[in-house]
C-alpha cells in the first residue's frame, strides 16, 4: 500500500506511482508471481498510471492485482476480507465489521482499566 489518508479518511494521489508499482511488481517476479501479489493505490492515480506492458498482462491474467482505493474503509475491506463498517447514528459500529471489533476490543481494554485502578 502506497499513500496517505487525510483526516477524513481520504486516500491521497502519490507521486511516482508507476515506479512503484513496477518496483514491487520486479520484486514479486522475481520471487514467483502466485496470483495473490499486488498493491493498493489511490483510486486518483489511476488515470495517470503508464505502466510497463510486463505488468499489464499480468494483471490482466490475474497474476498481479492493482485496487484503487478511494476511503481507508476501502483498503481495510481489502487487506482484512470483512467489511470495514459505518458508524450509526448511535455513534457505533456494527457487529461483525472491523471497525466494530475494534471498538468492542477498545471498550473491553478500558473496562479492565477501569477495574483495576479499583483495586
Amino acid at each position: 500500500m502506497i499513500g496517505s489518508v487525510d483526516q477524513t479518511g481520504r486516500v491521497q494521489a502519490i507521486g511516482g506511482a508507476n515506479e512503484k508499482i513496477e518496483g514491487f511488481f520486479s520484486l514479486c517476479s522475481q520471487r514467483g508471481l502466485s496470483g495473490s501479489q499486488g498493491v493498493l493505490i489511490p483510486e486518483s492515480n489511476v488515470a495517470d498510471l503508464q505502466l510497463d506492458p510486463e505488468v499489464v498482462a499480468a494483471v490482466e491474467w490475474g497474476g498481479f492485482h492493482i485496487h484503487p482505493v478511494a476511503r481507508i474503509e476501502d483498503g481495510i475491506e481489502l487487506l482484512m476480507g470483512m467489511p470495514a463498517g459505518m458508524r450509526g447514528p448511535d455513534g457505533k459500529y456494527p457487529e461483525g465489521t472491523v471497525l466494530g471489533r475494534c471498538a468492542a476490543r477498545l471498550a473491553e481494554t478500558a473496562e479492565q482499566l477501569r477495574r483495576y485502578r479499583e483495586v
